[in-house]
């Protein structure tokens, strides 16, 4: 596994809208994997967000450690896996940062505007990459 910083062609990646898969722990210590959308932040955290009724929103208030792989939209083959630690989770006012990730995404505000949200900023410890970001 990979320190910090990114190198650059996995930073492009990451900066990219592409489908990724947040797993957390349940209380058991048993991974959960779902499909998520996630933004990488100028300081190399990672935005996650999630609507308040995800179980995974009390699996990282127990516990912070968390993965999260990115895999080219383009060639599933190729993807990277970040493992690090929620180290700020706020509710999202406004859905501020929902609508920083549908626009991302979608090209649009987020639709459900009822449904309150929370974000989570993931630290990324170590990475890994495989496909054309492999590391020997």
């Amino acid at each position: 596994m990979a320190d910090l910083p990114f190198p650059d062609d996995v930073r492009a990646l990451l900066l990219q809208p592409n489908p990724a898969v947040v797993a957390t722990l349940r209380s058991d210590g048993a991974p959960v994997s779902v499909a998520t959308w996630y933004l990488l932040e100028d300081d190399d955290r990672v935005l996650l967000n999630m609507d308040d009724t995800r179980v995974r929103l009390k699996h990282l208030r127990r516990d912070p450690r968390v993965s999260l792989t990115v895999t080219d939209k383009d060639d599933w083959y190729t993807h990277v896996s970040l493992v690090g630690r929620v180290v700020d989770i706020t509710p999202d006012e406004g859905l501020v940062q929902i609508d920083r990730l549908s626009t991302h995404y979608a090209d649009r505000p987020y639709p459900d505007r009822e449904s309150p949200r929370t974000s989570a900023w993931l630290v990324v410890d170590r990475w890994h990459g495989w496909g054309a970001h492999r590391q020997d």
